[in-house]
């Protein structure tokens, strides 16, 4: 099955919709008479299941309630919790391979990507595609109830969304014939939608646990401008790990969920789910029974049961919570409110933990499921010019910066910088008659390159050939309204420029941007030592290098004697910068800078002397 990129030859009225791809559940609204509102389904309903199914045979896809259908009954061909999937490669997922009731299979040998695919049949779908799907079903959705073509939309994506799962998701809607206006975080978009926009002023958390993942974003609201203060999350905490925790505890009797069948283990995780549901609905304990491999099997899941398997799981997101408030530099008493996105807050146990780490009633006011949507609808109603009292200010989830000499990573952009956001910086060289230069960009919280993430790398051609320190490089950088990076690099002498927007491979996994941000806290001592030693080692080359170059001439320049002390001292230098301590590695370049003044001055007038003689 093939894609054709739509065309988006609209009408200059046509309207721009918002769209909450969701990993259960996907929606689509639109701003109406100055309200959001949700439309209908072409299936008739306010919510489109985010499951597609394909028949053994390959035939045309089918989506929502009607792919449901297929979830237990025919598993093989049944494609659900994508988002998960998205922007993420094979050796990234294979290890969870048994977490998801399909299977997944690597890409072709030739596909630089290295993206996940998804097996349905005879048919292989990667994320990207099987989201176009979804989207594509909405926008037709939208078609149908509104009566006219739909080509524009904003789509949300998670706060901690790394630049692979927006470019993936971007990539998705163009696949759909959609023209993506701007993606925005859920977080953002939830904090429009409860009507939060209507007060003066406020500080709010917006705790969104949804299918997948998790978001904590700290917002302040003055006269109508959204200004995020800061995010912070988990990439792999949602309401499947409490579906997983459910199916586990189910199979505790000494069976894994390696040894079920595909069939199997969909309806596991579907009656784990249903239970789930229940428990949060009702209150009261569930029955869980099913058949596995040839097997009744029955067990009551009580209400008890049910917050002593979701607590721990829930628990992980107090971390998250702590340090966006320490990030915005607030206390959870300066918040004025707290609200609940996602279809998980209307489970107890989830109000119950979220009111516990902020110290206050949660507000539940309008449908969790539907929030997201509405505000994207509200955001698309900004972009089409129709509300123009209102801002939004969103952040960088994470730092971004180059590699200088040494393996530092030297921060432009500071995470939760807000967007759109520009920044420059001059570099020079670190070797004689250098040419062109590496501009190497990262993302992440270490001062280490080596423990970030390497966005993208080209190179700066045509750099008039000086002395190590001589030439001026300007690196600029450009986060544009939707996160999406690009770099350039000018040598100021001669106006030679190189420029790249930043698209990166699709293959990090999302756990990464969590790991870098609790690797950058936790090694924070260890790379400041790292950072000293390399800034000290940074210092003393060029030092040595000099010294080094002259050292042929010393004996003639200041005598056998002075020139064996200027050896010794070079000597001693070489070997400190081979060591790890940067206090013994500035001791020894302060002796060389000493005992080679002479030195410095022979050769100094030597140089200026044979300048004379040649005019």
């Amino acid at each position: 099955m093939t894609f054709q990129i739509g065309k988006f030859e609209a009408p200059a009225q046509e309207p721009i919709v918002g769209i909450d791809l969701g990993t259960t559940h996907s929606l689509v609204a639109i701003v109406r008479n100055g309200q959001p509102e949700v439309l209908p389904s072409r299936e008739g309903k306010r919510l489109l299941p985010s499951v597609v199914a394909v028949d053994a045979e390959g035939s045309e896809p089918v989506l929502g309630y009607e792919a449901r259908k297929h979830q237990i009954r025919d598993a093989r061909h049944t494609a659900f919790s994508v988002k998960r999937l998205l922007g993420r490669s094979y050796e990234d997922v294979k290890a969870k391979a048994s977490e998801f009731p399909y299977e997944l299979v690597p890409p072709p040998a030739d596909d630089p990507s290295g993206l996940v695919r998804i097996r349905l049949g005879y048919c292989v779908f990667t994320a990207i595609e099987i989201s176009a799907m979804i989207l594509k079903e909405l926008r037709l959705s939208a078609e149908a109830a509104l009566g006219q073509p739909v080509h524009k939309a904003v789509i949300t994506v998670p706060a901690y969304f790394n630049d692979a799962q927006r470019q993936a998701t971007r990539t998705a809607g163009r696949l759909a014939g959609l023209d993506v206006l701007r993606i925005i975080n859920e977080p953002t978009a939830a904090s429009l939608a409860y009507g939060l926009d209507k007060k003066k002023q406020g500080t709010i958390a917006v705790y969104d646990i949804g299918g997948g993942t998790f978001d904590i974003s700290i917002l302040r609201l003055h006269d109508g401008v959204f200004e995020v203060l800061s995010t912070h999350g988990n990439t792999q905490l949602g309401g499947d790990d409490l579906d997983q925790a459910i199916a586990q505890w189910f199979l505790a009797d000494g069976l894994s969920m390696n040894e079920l069948s595909l069939e199997d283990r969909a309806a596991l995780i579907e009656g784990a789910e249903r239970a789930k549901k229940a428990i949060g609905s009702s209150g009261e304990e569930q029955a869980i029974e099913l058949e596995l491999r040839g097997e009744r099997k029955r067990k009551v899941l009580t209400v008890e049961t049910f917050n002593q398997l979701c607590r721990p799981i829930l628990e992980k997101t107090r971390v998250s919570c702590e340090q966006a408030l320490k990030d915005a530099g607030l206390s959870r008493e300066e918040l004025t409110d707290l609200v609940l996105v996602g279809g998980p807050t209307r489970l107890p146990i989830v109000q119950q933990v979220a009111s516990e780490i902020f110290g206050r009633t949660p507000n539940t006011s309008v449908h969790p499921d539907e929030v997201v949507a509405q505000g994207a609808a509200i955001q698309a109603d900004i972009l089409a010019g129709n509300t123009t009292d209102l801002l939004l200010l969103d952040v960088v989830p994470l730092s971004l910066g180059i590699e200088t000499y040494g393996g530092l990573m030297n921060v432009l952009i500071p995470r939760n910088t807000k967007v759109p956001a520009t920044a420059r910086e001059v570099f020079t060289t670190f070797a004689d008659k250098q040419t062109g230069v590496d501009i190497h960009v990262f993302q992440g919280e270490r001062d280490q390159v080596s423990e970030n993430r390497s966005l993208a790398r080209f190179k700066l051609r045509g750099i008039r050939p000086a002395p190590a320190g001589i030439p001026r490089i300007e690196v600029s950088f450009l986060v544009d309204a939707d996160g999406i990076l690009q770099v350039s690099a000018r040598d100021m002498e001669t106006s030679q420029v190189q420029s790249v927007e930043v698209r990166p491979s699709f293959g990090l996994s999302d756990a990464e941007v969590e790991r870098m941000l609790s690797a950058g806290l936790e090694n924070k001592d260890g790379d400041k030592a790292f950072k000293r030693l390399v800034d000290a080692r940074n210092e003393a080359e060029p030092i040595l290098r000099a010294t080094e170059r002259n050292l042929p001439d010393a004996d003639e320049l200041i005598g056998r004697e002075q020139a064996d002390v200027v050896r010794a001292a070079v000597r001693e230098l070489q070997d400190a910068m081979a060591g790890t301590d940067p206090v013994r590695i500035r001791q020894t370049r302060d002796q060389v800078n000493r005992v080679t003044i002479v030195l410095a001055e022979k050769v100094l007038a030597r140089t200026l002397a044979r300048a004379s003689s040649t005019r």
